[in-house]
């Protein structure tokens, strides 16, 4: 049995110009960070005797003879990446919903390309697994997702992710103090707006704008303010100084589509900011999902009473995606496609063309 764990993410500054239809014409930055709410994922060998070659479970059940009919697509595609033709059952749970701006469709793959490359008995690198999930969501999947999500759920901790426009991703981990870092998490809000939606779903307007160019300067005003937020983190300033920076980048964010916002999300973090919030922003791609603020810790307490959203609690992970438990003992061989093990990485080593760390 394969036990993995895979944190979700944070989005802070720059998101939208992590898109290879911004970042490979004017290049792209992001600074997001881990958080402590996981996707598990457990994989097992399945015994000869069953009538099928896959057990899938998820919110809901599949238990199917051919990889081809596996309606999960992100199970479906990491099993044909490696070479799996059957023999497997996988598993997953999460600490929060999923379809909610936290980065959980990344951080699943990458949890379920772990697993699977542990039940291959291969080791493989968090930038690789970082690599493979944004080619088994956007050239296998066809989603339209960047590439923030991926990196940030492998490697963990608090990240300044380059795009350059004409090679690899470029990873700076942030060096914050333990006494920063605990200020910074101890003035972080999370709110839940109880509304799930398919991020890709939500970004036609936004892809096409930024294929026409018309939220051109936008996007590169976002990621400037990248910047900008690493010096006040790194700083001896006040941390507030970075949710003024958030409520300037949401500011930005709201015009890049009609879909970014809704009037419940508007009302809310306007109560938020009449009650102390400095600022914050919808995480994801909007139209839903998670609410972050930040606010000094004492006017938290007015903040939650004033936001008609129930609170998450929040905390950093910086060890990205983890495997928990491997047992090989445990395993029955999984049935494998005509593609090696050779095959397999070296089919992922062309994702990677030298990524950094």
């Amino acid at each position: 049995m394969i036990i993995t764990r895979t944190p979700l993410r944070v989005s802070f500054l720059g998101g939208g110009t992590d898109y290879p239809d911004h970042f490979q014409q004017h290049g792209g930055q992001t600074l997001g960070v881990a958080i402590d709410k996981y996707t598990y994922i457990t994989l097992k060998g399945l015994a000869p005797i069953f009538d099928h070659s896959f057990h899938v479970s998820y919110r809901k059940t599949e238990l199917v003879r051919d990889v081809a009919e596996i309606q999960h697509p992100s199970v479906r595609e990491c099993c044909r990446l490696l070479g799996i033709a059957g023999g497997v059952e996988v598993h997953y749970v999460g600490d929060l919903p999923a379809r909610s701006g936290l980065g959980s469709s990344s951080s699943f793959t990458v949890g379920l390309l772990h697993a699977l490359h542990a039940y291959r008995g291969e080791l493989v690198s968090q930038p690789e697994l970082a690599a493979e999930a944004v080619h088994v969501e956007r050239e296998l999947i066809g989603e339209r997702v960047g590439y923030q999500d991926q990196y940030t759920c492998a490697l963990g901790g608090l990240l300044q992710l380059e795009y350059p426009a004409d090679g690899p991703v470029r990873v700076q981990r942030i060096p914050l103090g333990s006494e920063r870092l605990a200020e910074l998490e101890g003035s972080l809000m999370l709110f839940y707006t109880g509304i799930q939606r398919m991020a890709h779903q939500l970004l036609d307007e936004q892809i096409e704008k930024t294929r026409a160019g018309t939220i051109t300067n936008d996007l590169c005003q976002l990621a400037a303010l990248v910047d900008d937020g690493i010096r006040i983190l790194t700083g001896r300033g006040p941390v507030s100084a970075f949710g003024e920076l958030l409520h300037e980048a949401w500011s930005i964010k709201r015009g890049l589509s009609s879909k970014i916002t809704t009037e419940l999300i508007d009302q809310q973090y306007a109560l938020a900011r009449q009650a102390g919030a400095v600022g914050g922003k919808l995480l994801g791609a909007g139209g839903g999902g998670f609410l972050l603020l930040l606010a000094d810790p004492e006017a938290q307490p007015a903040i939650e009473r004033a936001v008609e959203l129930p609170r998450v609690p929040l905390a950093f992970d910086a060890i990205g995606t983890s495997l928990l438990f491997c047992d090989p003992r445990t395993h029955a061989e999984p049935a494998r496609a005509t593609l090696t093990p050779a095959e397999a990485r070296a089919s992922s080593a062309r994702l990677l063309g030298g990524t950094d760390q």
